[in-house]
């Protein structure tokens, strides 16, 4: 019915497969965790779930993203202490 109504929503080739990878990819990226999607799909261990959050890149990216750290007050024009340390920079030079 989908089909015709719009063609463009719905690919001519479509699979269940397609559907449920789909599915299990939209509740991946909406944080719910593996042993529901497990449940849900019917596999029987958490590891052959786990193939879409391996996966899932842009998840990856968001977490890495979320993850980073200020290193420096980007207000202040202050140097990492390693670098007022000319000794320790000659030190790392001649290594």
């Amino acid at each position: 019915m989908a089909k015709n109504e719009n063609q463009a929503l719905i690919p001519d080739k479509i699979s269940c497969h397609s559907l449920r990878h789909s599915r299990a990819m939209h509740l991946l990226q909406a944080d719910v965790p593996l042993i529901y999607i497990r449940d849900l799909l019917g596999h029987e261990s958490v590891v052959t779930t786990e193939v879409y959050a391996k996966a899932d890149s842009r998840r990856k990216r968001e977490v890495l993203t979320n993850a980073f750290t200020q290193v420096l007050d980007e207000k202040k024009d202050e140097k990492p202490i390693w670098l007022k340390n000319g000794d320790l920079l000659e030190w790392l030079k001649n290594l």
